[in-house]
């Protein structure tokens, strides 16, 4: 059987459980959610997993609210409310702009009309006070047409600049429904994206291309002893601790919970094994403490999987072979780095 009939089948099995859970939760079967019960059927993020059933068991319900932000997805309310307002603001600016640009045309063409009727006086004229008064009418609406157009002038630069700061807005708009909130890394939509991308890049120049997966130990047991607070300012620390290991090309991304991701274009295993252990012992070797109380968290280890591109990968295969790694770390006594490589992850 070829692997695209494989692929087929086996993301039609996703789709049907997705579409599945769905009715059993009587939900509305709109695209964000289906994305995420298609996100919850992979398996392909179990910690984020675990959080949705473990809801489900406490509460018998999820509300797509909460769905969403257990998948780290960006609120599409806020993203649609700034991108109306951004809208607006810009039809306003371009509604001013034609306004002014009708005004100067029509400037322009009351001028005309008067060198025109000037030109016929000066062809009938004979005395020279009659002269006089002509040009004298001629400077003077040459001197409101110059006044004219520098005040249009100063309007077209203040429009300028205002539009200039709207399309300011709507880049940071932009880096945020791809950026996490908490965190300040690429959220899971971003890394999604650039993972598909970079495995149809490594599939048609049989390039290289590694996923490190990376998972907090007992992070629960954080927030539940030391609160969310302290729970987030570990997650924070573990971030800046990704993006101080990894170059412009690569991507580090948090995937939800306390799991995250770097995707690492055109670099070998043994690279990819070496940025894992670096962010590993990184955080090791730091020790904690919750900045309110000064209470002593203690130390924080990671366990992370690496599976490197195969020919014939998907997005989805290669996240679960970094996943498998990942939790075959955790298997094996945790803080470690398990790649796909490793006897480890095929046990």
């Amino acid at each position: 059987m070829s692997a695209p009939v494989d692929e087929h089948r086996r993301t039609m099995t996703y789709a049907d459980a997705a579409l599945g859970k769905i009715s059993e939760l009587g939900e509305l079967a709109d695209p964000r959610s289906y994305a995420a019960w298609f996100t919850y059927a992979t398996a392909c993020s179990p910690s984020q997993n675990r959080i949705v059933d473990q809801t489900l068991v406490r509460k018998g319900a999820i509300t797509p609210t909460e769905l969403e932000k257990i998948y780290n997805y960006p609120q599409p309310d806020l993203i649609s409310e700034n991108v109306d307002k951004l809208a607006a603001s810009v039809a306003d600016e371009v509604e001013q702009v034609m306004a002014m640009i009708d005004a100067a045309v029509g400037n322009v063409a009351s001028y005309r009309h008067g060198l025109s009727s000037m030109t016929e006086q000066l062809d009938h004229t004979q005395d020279r006070e009659s002269l006089r008064a002509i040009v004298e009418s001629l400077v003077q609406a040459t001197i409101s047409m110059d006044a004219t157009n520098q005040a249009l002038t100063a309007s077209l630069k203040a429009s300028k600049q205002e539009i200039t700061q709207l399309q300011d807005k709507v880049e940071l708009l932009r880096i945020d429904s791809l950026t996490d909130s908490l965190t300040g890394i690429a959220n899971r939509k971003f890394f999604d994206r650039e993972l598909e991308h970079c495995v149809a890049k490594a599939q048609a120049s049989n390039g290289g291309l590694c996923l490190v997966m990376i998972d907090i130990d007992h992070f629960k047991a954080i927030n539940d002893t030391f609160g969310h607070m302290a729970g987030d300012e570990v997650l924070r620390v573990v971030a800046h601790s990704l993006k101080q290991h990894v170059q412009p090309n690569d991507l580090a991304a948090r995937l939800g919970g306390e799991e995250f991701a770097i995707i690492l274009p055109d670099a070998p295993l043994r690279s990819a094994l070496t940025v894992a252990e670096h962010v590993r012992c990184r955080i090791m070797a730091m020790h904690f403490m919750k900045r309110s109380t000064g209470e002593n968290i203690g130390k924080v280890t990671l366990s992370g999987g690496v599976a490197a591109y195969r020919k014939g990968d998907t997005a989805w295969s290669l996240i679960q072979r970094a996943d498998n790694c990942l939790y075959a770390a955790k298997r094996h006594g945790r803080n470690r780095v398990v790649c796909d490589e490793d006897a480890l992850a095929a046990a």
